[in-house]
């Protein structure tokens, strides 16, 4: 019998195919799998990588399809001690050829290491973050300990698994011994409806953007799954408050849960919008007692509470390791990773995100957060907007404030946003220039890619 005591994952799998061997785990399409045949699936895939010579601590570059070969292909690789890099079948061949050329040059600095996923970049080139067995089902356990499903569960996922929103929920559906019904995407919102409808799901995840997408092309429809949705996973971009207001009336009884994290920290943070109804600007609170905070300053120290700093934080679901030796530099504070991202905590324990330290614009040395101007301005009625810091045309605040604005259902010029933005923001955080755009760029899970329009 083969061991499978590094893994967690592996194990709850091989504890649900002998408890509950013919309930389904998986669904695709009219393909059905249940627990005891993915266990079976996985030990195959597994001789058959044997036999190709694959053995503990190779890599393999691994495309995230959304098929269930998939997963018995990345679950086998566990079982073998191969670490998994996860890629999107999407990438630009330039992205693959500067992975493959990075794993093939390094070996992975952490010991029992499962996967290696790189980043999206919106701040610089991609980083390979290594996750070990524990830090995958740690990021698992704390995610279901904070929206609470269950083993009776149907969950259908759109997200991609080459993201670590898509392929954390997928763990997390198979380490309760629920059932995931993967369709493509959420491209085809007929595909999506008649899962959710066929299988009588309880639960599915989705990124800020793919509500707009949903929002556009079907109105709210999606209410009518309210009655039997139990949960809603959101996360990988910030959401106005006008949605969450939104999908509150929508589903009165469904839990819907946002989190805040990174591919280096899964679901660090999570908030309820029904708890937080009266707050929801907050991130929320650590997602475990396994996890500890620190706000640091730019001075190297911590922050008081509601002062702003970077926020910080180690666990059992956090990193331990770049890939690159140069990416780690500063990467970490007293073993705390450091996200990049600004924000502060309050006299509650709750938690604000201010923006991206690199992204954060200094105007005469006070600190803006570019997503403060950006829902300021979308709250106006404009489809879309980005913010960066300029160097200030007059040599003497520094950088000012620009926006770029996608046009939307309402019609003004830029001085007219500049005196409805007077109202709502400090003189200093309103944009001195204004641009026309027709898309805001942003990465596949929805993030704004600001350095971009610099």
């Amino acid at each position: 019998m083969r061991d499978f005591g590094h893994s967690p994952l592996l194990t709850a799998l091989y504890s649900h195919s002998q408890s509950q061997p013919d309930k389904t785990a998986l669904i695709e399409g009219e393909n059905e799998v249940t627990y005891g045949d993915l266990w079976k699936n996985i030990l195959a895939a597994a001789d058959e990588m044997e036999k190709e010579g694959k053995k503990k601590g190779d890599k393999q570059l691994l495309m995230a399809q959304k098929e269930i070969s998939f997963v018995y292909q990345y679950f086998a690789a566990h079982l073998l001690g191969v670490v998994n890099v996860v890629s999107d079948p999407a990438s630009t061949q330039e992205r693959l050829d500067y992975i493959r050329e990075v794993i093939a040059k390094h070996d992975c600095p952490v010991e029992d290491t499962a996967d290696i996923m790189f980043t999206t970049g919106t701040t610089g080139a991609p980083k390979g973050v290594c996750l070990t067995h524990e830090n995958i089902a740690a990021s698992a356990r704390n995610i279901n300990g904070f929206i609470g499903n269950g083993e009776d569960e149907t969950e259908v996922l759109g997200l991609p698994l080459s993201h670590s929103f898509g392929l954390g929920r997928l763990r997390c559906t198979l380490l309760k011994g629920a059932t995931m019904v993967l369709v493509g995407n959420f491209a085809n919102l007929k595909v999506f409806f008649d899962a959710l409808e066929r299988h009588n799901a309880t639960g599915f995840g989705m990124v800020p953007a793919v509500w707009q997408y949903i929002r556009r092309f079907s109105g709210t429809r999606i209410s009518n799954f309210a009655p039997q949705l139990k949960y809603i996973e959101i996360g990988s971009a910030s959401m106005p408050k006008e949605d969450k207001e939104l999908l509150i009336s929508l589903f009165p009884n469904t839990r819907i849960c946002m989190h805040y994290g990174l591919t280096e920290a899964s679901r660090s943070f999570f908030m309820e919008f029904h708890q937080e109804k009266n707050d929801l600007s907050t991130i929320g609170v650590p997602v475990s007692s396994t996890m500890k905070v620190a706000i640091v300053g730019e001075d190297n120290q911590e922050c008081p509470v509601g002062a702003d700093g970077e926020i910080c934080v180690t666990g059992d679901h956090v990193m331990h390791s770049y890939l690159l030796p140069e990416d780690n530099e500063t990467a970490f504070w007293n073993g705390y990773f450091r996200t990049g991202d600004w924000g502060h905590v309050n006299e509650q324990g709750k938690y604000y995100l201010t923006g991206r330290k690199k992204e954060m614009i200094n105007v005469g040395g006070k600190k803006i957060s570019p997503a403060l101007i950006e829902d300021a301005i979308i709250a106006l009625g404009f489809a879309d907007c980005a913010c960066i810091g300029i160097k200030d045309p007059k040599g003497v605040l520094g950088e000012v404030p620009k926006a770029f604005i996608v046009k939307g259902k309402v019609e003004m010029s830029f001085e007219e946003i500049r005196e409805k933005l007077l109202a709502v923001l400090e003189p200093y955080e309103v944009p001195v220039e204004f641009e026309w755009i027709e898309k805001v760029p942003r990465t596949s899970s929805g993030k704004i890619q600001r350095l971009s329009l610099k």
